[in-house]
């Protein structure tokens, strides 16, 4: 990082981002120029007040007209494909967050501008919206993560019926680095800034900030969901707006998260990280064997919680414990009950997933244990196995995504699309302190903030990535803050990407219209 953008503290280079565009480019609903047709673009200008903008690596934002029939309506919509400028306080241009945006037609702009807005922002670091765009809230779906998908599996994309549209609008969010969103020609510096958990929430703070503003959206009863490291994030981000914005939320969803990367991941030697997957590792157990079921858990949560974590504590020195632990675990997982003596009843989760389909020569996704690909060297030690859920889904998504750009948004920038960019995984800053990376703090503080704030945290019950035990545990411990009934964990069949499956995507769709419902006749 340069000594200048040393110099540039996060308060006040982030809190004067310069968005430079006209208030006439996102205007959507009845303030949208109308096209003739669902395929037809509208060409938006640029500017500032009338000051030309300078050249931008990114097109300007195209706006469609669309219709589309599902099952009992028929919607009615503009989308807005585009992006928004981050600059430092000096105007330089940083990068370029891109977004898409759907808005139901409505009559007068009054009525549009009152309508309920979610924005949608997924995890990695370094993941595009597509996979919660393409995969559960917007107008179009792509059927994904299921047992069969491959990189060659279809890219076509099906009307979505359980789209959030009737009931809120929708803003699809990429962070720099992912998607389209891109640093500007010859600010690679940037990178130490925006590519860091800190400036990564405040920067994306500023885009929702400068989206409603200049969407005249400030009334509208306001929503933000995330998933996985986008769990991560909302909190953060709520609690951004709030303090530093003037712009309060009136509830977030948090699919998948990470609540504390400190809770259990960063302490190798704490038996809370066995205590924690546990209960994942059963569900998957259950789940092959067609005996999945919330109340089937109960169990195992209060035995992890207690006498599992109670002789891990005890240490391999307490040969009663041992054997108490191998017993349970054994009956609990079903696996081989040599394997875990061996392993002294603490089963981590390549283990699991390996040795639950070897008889099969299949490997187990961590992100969703009930999804298997072929081992592809099934007589070595460890396995090199591709994921059966992420990396299967990166081609039809990527090109369903890419499709939905060209054909329906009409809008096409030049370079390469990332879906899930590993760079910026590899190279994030969560900063020095413990603060940075963890977000209950955040969440503990939006919700003292506001008694009116809504929360639910939602998770698949086979997902090995970010076990809902973890979850659970953690929010378990948050004061009452008033209503308790305002902070909601939901658990779901399914794994990380739980909505992939129908009865999940469904379910969770009519959690979450009744939470808007419910925060709009306040």
């Amino acid at each position: 990082m340069t000594s200048f953008l040393r110099r540039l503290a996060f308060a006040g280079w982030i809190a004067s981002f310069a968005w430079v565009q006209s208030e006439g480019v996102f205007a959507q609903g009845a303030g949208a120029t109308r096209g003739g047709g669902p395929s037809q673009a509208v060409p938006a200008s640029s500017g500032a007040a009338g000051t030309a903008l300078p050249s931008q690596s990114l097109p300007s934002p195209s706006v469609t007209r669309h219709t589309i029939d599902l099952p009992g309506r028929t919607l009615q919509y503009t989308a807005t494909a585009g992006a928004l400028p981050v600059r430092d306080q000096s105007g330089r241009l940083l990068a370029e967050i891109a977004y898409v945006s759907y808005a139901l037609d409505r009559e007068g702009a009054a009525v549009a501008a009152e309508r309920p807005v979610t924005f949608a922002v997924n995890g990695g670091p370094g993941a595009a919206s597509a996979y919660l765009h393409l995969g559960l809230m917007g107008p179009r779906r792509l059927p994904f993560g299921r047992q069969g998908d491959t990189p060659s599996s279809p890219t076509d994309l099906v009307a979505n019926a359980e789209t959030w549209l009737d009931f809120t609008d929708l803003v699809f969010i990429d962070p720099v680095g992912a998607g389209f969103s891109r640093f500007a020609p010859g600010n690679d510096d940037a990178r130490g800034l925006l590519w860091s958990a800190e400036g990564d929430y405040k920067s994306l703070a500023r885009f929702i900030a400068n989206w409603l503003r200049l969407n005249d959206r400030l009334g509208s009863p306001k929503f933000i969901v995330g998933e996985s490291y986008g769990g991560f994030r909302a909190p953060k981000i709520v609690s951004e707006l709030q303090t530093s914005d003037g712009v309060g939320l009136s509830g977030m969803l948090l699919l998948s998260p990470v609540l504390d990367f400190t809770y259990q991941r960063d302490a190798r030697g704490s038996p809370l990280r066995w205590a924690v997957q546990l209960p994942s590792l059963a569900a998957t157990r259950l789940e092959h064997e067609g005996r999945l079921s919330r109340r089937a858990l109960l169990e195992t949560e209060s035995y992890a919680a207690g006498d599992y974590l109670a002789d891990l504590l005890k240490g391999p020195r307490d040969k009663a414990a041992v054997q108490r632990i191998i017993e349970r675990v054994t009956a609990l997982t079903g696996l081989d009950r040599m394997l875990v003596e061996r392993l002294g009843g603490k089963i981590d989760t390549g283990t699991f997933l390996r040795e639950i389909g070897r008889d099969r020569q299949l490997v187990g996704s961590p992100y969703d244990g009930a999804v298997f690909a072929l081992d592809p060297d099934p007589d070595a030690a460890r396995t090199q196995a591709p994921d059966a859920v992420l990396e299967a889904i990166t081609a039809p998504l990527t090109g369903a995504m890419l499709r939905l750009y060209a054909d329906e948004l009409k809008w096409q920038p030049d370079g390469r699309y990332f879906l899930l960019n590993e760079d910026v995984s590899r190279r994030w800053s969560y900063g020095q302190g413990r603060g940075d990376r963890e977000t209950m703090r955040e969440l503990r503080s939006a919700l003292a903030l506001d008694p009116r704030l809504q929360v639910i945290v939602a998770h698949g019950m086979t997902d090995l990535v970010t076990p809902y035990f973890e979850s659970k545990l953690l929010l378990d411990q948050l004061p009452p803050l008033g209503d308790e009934a305002r902070v909601k964990l939901e658990l779901f069949p399914g794994g990380h990407m739980f909505y992939s499956r129908d009865a999940s995507r469904q379910n969770l769709r009519e959690a979450v219209r009744m939470m808007i419902e419910a925060r709009r006749g306040l």
